[in-house]
């Protein structure tokens, strides 16, 4: 982690994120069946590709923008949470929907059509889980282990975002 971080968070990104969509798949499933490995690929190949470079780079710049505070409970941290809630989340947020309408061959307008359905209500349950959990991180967490916090957190949100990418796949 301290030599090479990247590829060790897109590694860890990888396998928490194909995790919980196997477990989504398992929900789904009421443990029926063995869970898609083509899905749970996708999802793996989102967590190396995707949420964790993006998480480095975001918490990178968001640290040197505003570097940590001694205590947690200064303005700084608020200002980050706002920061990474306020913009980043949605930003990202249509960045899956697009990522996962173009690797199931929706394309552009999968993407859009997503986010025209889903992206508000979305965001207003992701500010649920990931205000407090961003304020943890942000306040109380290490830099160099930011992303492997939001990992973990990501596994339950993973299973969120499964369940209700794949509704809607399977209400077309």
């Amino acid at each position: 982690l301290e030599a090479d971080p990247l590829p060790v968070k897109m590694a860890t990104a990888a396998c928490v994120i194909g995790a919980g969509d196997a477990t989504a798949q398992l929900i789904e499933n009421e443990r029926k069946k063995l869970p898609d490995a083509a899905r749970v690929a996708r999802w793996a190949f989102f967590g190396l590709v995707l949420q964790a470079p993006w998480n480095h780079v975001w918490q990178n710049v968001l640290e040197g923008a505003l570097p940590a505070t001694a205590s947690p409970w200064t303005a700084v941290t608020f200002e980050k949470v706002a920061l990474d809630q306020g913009l980043q989340a949605p930003a990202f947020t249509a960045l899956v929907f697009f990522f996962f309408a173009a690797l199931e061959g929706a394309g552009l307008r999968g993407g859009v059509a997503a986010c025209e359905r889903d992206l508000a209500p979305t965001i207003l349950k992701n500010w649920l889980v990931f205000v407090p959990a961003t304020f943890i991180n942000l306040g109380f967490v290490p830099l160099e282990l930011r992303v492997l916090f939001i990992n973990v957190v990501f596994f339950f949100w993973v299973i969120f975002l499964s369940l209700l990418i794949n509704n809607d796949e399977a209400s077309k």
